[in-house]
């Protein structure tokens, strides 16, 4: 495991919440994409702080409840709100400055530009690399040694690791209260994967709260708090991640595998 300094503060403005108290939540959400209705009547709980793991088969609507949260896909009715606002009356652009980051399967980097290109667009407050504030891209470098390491090169250059470590690194680069991240192991190696995970406790450690959607179980069960398995464009199943850990008949029913 990595040893890193300390994260710096979230949001100085972010009120303090109760641990318990759901930061997001998700009641009865359907989307609409074109004539393909994704999700039926989507209801989710991501607890202030904890780590969320969304899971599911493929097709089952994870990452269009992503994209609904974010307002890249409008939900069709329902409600979704975070911290008491209402995501659904919202621009992606104004759910981001809630403090909001989000990470597509995708990675969403600009692999014509180095990496140190790709954080300062990322890093809103600043104009150049030298307006960053210092001790939080210190703490990002010791999240993330390749982003230090590459500073200069292009990030089509980097390796897949590489480039699922700049995209983290390029959504913390401002501080967030929450991350959302689709699937951010996959393709990767065990020993990246690792590095992963100490990334995003630390993260956790920070306030961050985190909503992951993720197929790799293994990874699911070593960070997860809490987990909602979609099926269908719908949750079919909500509770803590060590109860469901625990439960290979509900794994292997809901899954049709176990971890």
């Amino acid at each position: 495991m990595n040893t890193v300094s300390s994260p710096p503060a979230p949001l100085a403005s972010a009120p303090q919440a109760v641990a318990a108290e759901p930061l997001l939540t998700l009641q009865g959400v359907h989307t609409h994409i074109g004539a393909y209705h994704i999700l039926h009547g989507v209801d989710l709980s991501v607890p202030h702080g904890q780590v969320t793991l969304l899971l599911g088969r493929n097709g089952a609507g994870k990452t269009t409840t992503l994209r609904t949260i974010m307002g890249l896909w409008k939900a069709s009715s329902g409600a979704l709100r975070f911290d008491g606002h209402l995501l659904s009356a919202l621009s992606t652009p104004q759910i981001a400055q809630l403090g909001i980051a989000y990470v597509p399967e995708n990675m969403g980097i600009f692999a014509d530009l180095t990496v140190k290109e790709n954080l300062l667009l990322a890093a809103r407050r600043a104009r150049t690399a030298a307006q960053i504030d210092s001790a939080r891209l210190q703490w990002i470098f010791s999240l993330f040694p390749a982003v230090e390491k590459f500073w200069n090169h292009p990030a089509g250059k980097l390796s897949g690791g590489q480039k699922q470590m700049l995209a983290v690194a390029r959504a913390i680069v401002e501080p967030r209260r929450l991350l959302i991240v689709d699937e951010p192991s996959k393709g990767l190696a065990p020993a990246i994967v690792n590095n992963m995970i100490d990334a995003f406790a630390q993260l956790k450690a920070s306030g961050v709260t985190l909503l992951l959607v993720e197929q790799n179980l293994a990874f699911a069960r070593r960070l997860g708090d809490t987990v909602a398995v979609m099926d269908n464009g719908r949750v079919v199943h909500a509770g803590a991640m060590a109860a469901f850990s625990a439960d290979a008949e509900l794994q292997q029913r809901l899954l049709g595998l176990s971890i």
